[in-house]
């Protein structure tokens, strides 16, 4: 009978912690299921269990408590650049970052990076960065096909669309769209090859449009030249005329939203000016992404990380939900991978957990120009694929004490 005991008892207890993980007492923002309030979220392995209020903590081998803070999909960054570590002097190579090292810490856990590479340099870029990295990062491949090598991005007879196309489908799960980026000429070729190259491969293309020229407008580029779904990156620059003399935002944009045209901020090292993007706010033309456009010459200026441009845009009185959705669900739509951004049960887990606070806090552009909010946005907790991977606070450990209650020797070195 003793025995027995012993046994129900056990298999009881193993039953009833059924969960890995669980994140409890914590405000669920998860704009893909319509959640926006108190919610438990269990994970098993590398799985959402359950999503639901008040699951005891006696189901989970281990508890983190989030109370007061918000637990969210984990973040979209659809623009970045990590190819890096070839010892090139360019996008290619040393103005790129490693992933990891700038992910996490923001809530990020997906990364597109966009562009960096071409046809002919993905395989590298896969297996030097993105084979190797904890965060999940997808890309866009470059219509210039050595990728933001100098002078590479200009050369109009090196667009090849179907070598290209071909590359994105021996990776679907990898390459999510084409790139064009920077290119100076007056003619339209860039645009063309990249458009015919998303066509052949069916994904979309992210423009950024390079010099501004008076036979290239942004009109006939989002009312002749791109498809609905197709997305322009740097949309609060002001280096084309999406801000007119008169203050007003270019009817362009509007127009183009309206024919399907996805507007992504891509703060970067030189298009996010404070005029412009202020401008856009209050005509009702807020970005449908939020994106960093990460490397060297932007992750110290004004960009700085993914949780600090959602506290610009918060600022600007667009409320959290919608913040969240940028970062994550309507990214995810953007780039057609609806599996992610969301914490639907049975979704990968890969969650944010953020601390907003009040107060008053400057907020810089690319210039540098200040502007003060009164909402900051703060990652506490990443966790990627099941995993906590980081924890600002050390919510989701044991206090030391208890730690080592049982084992009082754990601590030393050997010498």
């Amino acid at each position: 009978m003793i025995r027995l005991s012993a046994f129900i008892l056990a298999t009881g207890l193993v039953h009833a912690q059924t969960y890995d993980l669980l994140l409890k007492g914590g405000h669920v923002i998860d704009p893909r299921n319509n959640i926006d309030g108190p919610r438990d979220v269990a994970i098993s392995g590398r799985t959402i269990a359950r999503v639901a209020a008040d699951i005891p903590a006696s189901q989970a081998r281990r508890v983190a408590n989030v109370s007061g803070l918000y637990v969210t999909p984990g973040l979209i960054d659809i623009h970045v650049h990590v190819y890096t570590g070839t010892g090139n002097r360019d996008l290619t190579g040393d103005q790129s970052v490693y992933p990891d090292g700038f992910t996490f810490e923001s809530g990020v856990t997906t990364v597109v990076d966009a562009g960096t590479s071409g046809f002919r340099n993905f395989p590298d870029f896969k297996q030097r960065v993105i084979d190797r990295s904890q965060t999940r990062v997808l890309a866009l491949i470059n219509i210039a096909a050595n990728g933001m090598q100098g002078e590479n991005e200009h050369d109009a007879s090196d667009m090849k669309p179907e070598p290209l196309a071909e590359m994105a489908k021996q990776h679907p799960q990898i390459v999510v769209g084409v790139k064009t980026a920077h290119y100076r000429h007056k003619d339209w070729t860039a645009v063309e090859n990249a458009v015919k190259a998303g066509t052949l491969a069916d994904i979309p293309v992210m423009v950024d449009f390079g010099s501004n020229h008076p036979e290239r407008p942004i009109r006939a580029l989002f009312m002749e030249k791109l498809r609905p779904g197709d997305i322009y990156t740097h949309a609060f620059s002001g280096l084309r005329d999406e801000l007119l003399p008169d203050g007003k935002i270019n009817p362009a944009m509007f127009e183009g939203r309206k024919r399907g045209i996805i507007f992504d901020m891509g703060h970067g090292s030189g298009s996010f000016a404070w005029n412009v993007a202020s401008a856009a706010f209050q005509q009702n033309f807020p970005p449908d992404t939020i994106s960093s456009d990460l490397h060297t010459g932007s992750m110290n200026g004004g960009m700085k990380d993914m949780t600090n441009m959602m506290s610009k845009i918060r600022s600007e009185g667009v409320p959290l939900k919608e913040v969240v959705r940028m970062s994550s669900w309507r990214a995810a739509q953007v780039i057609k991978r609806p599996q992610y951004g969301n914490l639907s049960e049975g979704a990968g887990a890969d969650i944010a957990v953020l601390r907003e606070i009040d107060g008053k806090f400057g907020y810089l552009d690319v210039r540098l120009a200040r502007k003060e909010g009164t909402k900051k946005i703060l990652c506490e907790m990443t966790v990627r694929d099941g995993r906590v991977v980081y924890d600002l606070n050390g919510l989701a450990s044991l206090e030391w004490r208890d730690y080592y209650r049982n084992e009082p020797g754990r601590g030393g070195r050997k010498k």
